[in-house]
């Protein structure tokens, strides 16, 4: 089969390698990502999750293989449009200072569309924060910073989503309310996600899917059941 072969995925890492300082920190790495689907990173800290995430949106350059985006090699799609594309979502969102619509807006602004006042209502309503518009970012509790920073990511129309450990600085109620949240952007509204996450509970909750990442490599791959066990 083509490397580039789509076979339903909407995202395909191909022997994904980056070397960074004498180290690699990511080693020979391939997956598909099947369009629609939620495929969870797993891994403890410094394995290697959170740098390949990047490697996946050019965030950082690989050294040796590459990614597919719907068939095309995604070192012929300009960065800026790469990124709209496969959005990310961090573990610690920035904001620039003024209210929640304005942050919506940006993204957009850059490529010269502007979204409405009521495209802005359904994005929060999207993610639960119905009125939140004219709130200012700096009063946001962690759980909505996420939300929001959610939003802000799907105003892109992204067509992958990237999740890095976006609930790790939650306490157990925001956590869970975030997990319920990405599980309904996936089931109700088709998105595709990759999602890291360190928290083995939390992988078992959220994944049908994973990819088990030591020292940079991916070790186990399959459902949760055949990498973790019953």
């Amino acid at each position: 089969m083509p490397e580039n072969a789509s076979n339903g995925s909407i995202l395909r890492a191909v022997k994904l390698s980056r070397t960074s300082g004498g180290k690699n920190v990511v080693l020979d790495v391939s997956f598909d990502v099947l369009t629609g689907s939620l495929l969870g990173v797993v891994g403890a800290s410094g394995a290697g999750k959170s740098s390949l995430l990047r490697l996946l949106n050019r965030l950082d350059e690989p050294t040796n293989g590459t990614v597919y985006l719907d068939g095309t090699d995604y070192k012929l799609i300009s960065p800026r449009d790469l990124r709209r594309r496969v959005g990310m979502v961090t573990q610690r969102p920035f904001f620039f200072p003024g209210d929640v619509g304005s942050n919506l807006r940006f993204g957009p602004a850059q490529r010269g569309v502007t979204i409405s006042n009521e495209e802005i209502g359904r994005l929060l309503e999207r993610v639960g924060l119905c009125g939140f518009a004219a709130n200012n970012v700096s009063t946001l509790s962690g759980g909505e910073q996420q939300r929001v920073s959610l939003a802000r990511t799907l105003a892109n129309q992204p067509e992958v989503l990237l999740l890095d450990e976006p609930t790790s600085a939650l306490d157990e109620e925001s956590k869970l309310g975030i997990e319920e949240l990405i599980r309904d952007q996936v089931q109700r509204h088709g998105l595709t996600c990759v999602m890291v996450t360190h928290d083995r509970e939390q992988a078992r909750r959220l994944f049908s899917h994973i990819l088990l990442m030591e020292a940079g490599r991916v070790t186990k791959s399959g459902t949760t059941t055949e990498v973790f066990g019953a």
